[in-house]
């Protein structure tokens, strides 16, 4: 897909899945401003982008401060005018209920997985360019959990929420997409033999029988911005290689449930 001169933002662009949204958005041409609370990665994600010849724009912030926002959203719109698409990728985790989540913590973590995306969904709203789509990264602990994670789970219940909440306010002028990731391995990013460390079980609990990479969030993301998918309003994708489709018991084909 060609994104030739479109501009893309992206949050939580210096590492993980945002670094290769970054990478792949600016290989097919875009102008890519990412921002992220690691200045040194991001620093170094910019020099390595602008050596292939890409144009971006680094902004190092909390995306949790209001101020931080408006400031890498006024940037934006300085350096290129309108933006294309928007990419709301950032999220963190500072656990649940059992290891002492407090009031200030949880709040934060939804500062930063849902707050922060309707702010730049609304700082942004009038630079769309036409044809412009806003995805927010989700992920498949949305509807399903493990212990000790309710910070993070909210956050991406409430991103999930917030999607189709969006799609519908802006319909007719910015589509808005969601994509929730499932077990990806961000270390893809730099190591070309990452697979090794990857046991038959990690493998064979995905029905496609490995576990997920960065690009393959990246190319889905690209799929809900292309214009040829004009379509797509309001949904949300599960990337995860089938594995929250497949039941389990205990005592069937190899799962047991050890107390």
């Amino acid at each position: 897909m060609n994104f030739q001169n479109k501009v893309c933002v992206v949050t939580g662009g210096a590492n993980g899945i945002g670094l290769c949204l970054v990478n792949e958005f600016a290989k097919k041409g875009s102008k890519v401003a990412f921002i992220d609370i690691d200045k040194k990665a991001g620093e170094k994600a910019l020099v390595e982008l602008k050596a292939t010849g890409a144009e971006g724009l680094f902004f190092c912030g909390d995306i949790a401060e209001k101020s931080t926002l408006e400031e890498f959203a006024s940037k934006v719109i300085e350096a290129y005018g309108g933006i294309d698409y928007l990419i709301n990728n950032a999220c963190i985790s500072r656990k649940g209920i059992i290891t002492g989540c407090q009031y200030d913590d949880f709040n934060y973590v939804l500062k930063v997985g849902v707050t922060a995306p309707y702010m730049l969904a609304k700082l942004f709203l009038d630079y769309f360019n036409k044809g412009g789509a806003i995805v927010n990264i989700s992920s498949t602990r949305a509807t399903m959990s493990q212990v000790d994670t309710e910070s993070y789970t909210a956050a991406k219940g409430g991103i999930s929420a917030l999607t189709h909440a969006l799609a519908i306010s802006l319909a007719g002028k910015i589509r808005v997409n969601s994509v929730s990731p499932g077990w990806i391995d961000v270390s893809a990013n730099y190591d070309k033999d990452y697979t090794a460390k990857h046991s038959d079980a990690d493998k064979k609990q995905h029905p496609v029988n490995r576990v997920g990479e960065p690009l393959d969030i990246a190319k889905t993301v690209m799929f809900l911005c292309h214009e040829d998918n004009g379509f797509i309003s309001g949904e949300n994708i599960t990337v995860d290689g089938g594995m929250t489709k497949q039941m389990i018991y205990s005592g069937d084909y190899g799962w047991e449930y050890k107390l």
